[in-house]
C-alpha cells in the first residue's frame, strides 16, 4: 500500500470525537445548571433565564469558553460577573478551564429573556 493510499483510508475513516453523546448531554446539563447559579443583583433572575449567555463552547479538551453580556453596558458589576460566570462553571465535574468573554453585539434587550424570568419579573 502506497503512502497516499493510507492517508486516503484514514481520511476515509470517521473521526471518533473525544466526547461521547452522552458526556456531552451531561456537561451540557450540569454547565446550564452552574450557570443558573449566577443572579444579576440588580434583578432577581439568573444569567441563563435573562438570555445574558449568548454561546457556550466546549472543547474536547473540557475547556469551556463563553460569550455573555450584560443588561446594560454601564452595569454597575460588568468587572465582575464574567468572573462569577467561570467559577460556577469551573465547579462543573469534568471541566478543566472557564473564560468568559464580555460581549456587546447584539446589545441585549428583553425580548432575550426566557419565559420563566418574564414571569418572575411580571413582565407578561
Amino acid at each position: 500500500m502506497t503512502a497516499s493510499e493510507t492517508f486516503a483510508e484514514t481520511w476515509a475513516e470517521p473521526q471518533k470525537a473525544a466526547l461521547d453523546q452522552a458526556e456531552i448531554d451531561r456537561l451540557t446539563d450540569d454547565l446550564i445548571a452552574a450557570l443558573k447559579t449566577v443572579f444579576d443583583p440588580e434583578i432577581p433572575v439568573d444569567v441563563y433565564e435573562l438570555g445574558l449567555i449568548y454561546k457556550v463552547d466546549l472543547s474536547d479538551d473540557r475547556d469551556v469558553l463563553i460569550d455573555m453580556t450584560l443588561t446594560a453596558p454601564g452595569c454597575p458589576v460588568a468587572g465582575e460577573m464574567p468572573g462569577w460566570i467561570e467559577d460556577a462553571v469551573k465547579k462543573v465535574e469534568g471541566v478543566r478551564s472557564a473564560r468568559a468573554n464580555l460581549v456587546f453585539e447584539p446589545p441585549w434587550d428583553p425580548s432575550k429573556m426566557s419565559d420563566e424570568a418574564k414571569l418572575a419579573l411580571n413582565m407578561f
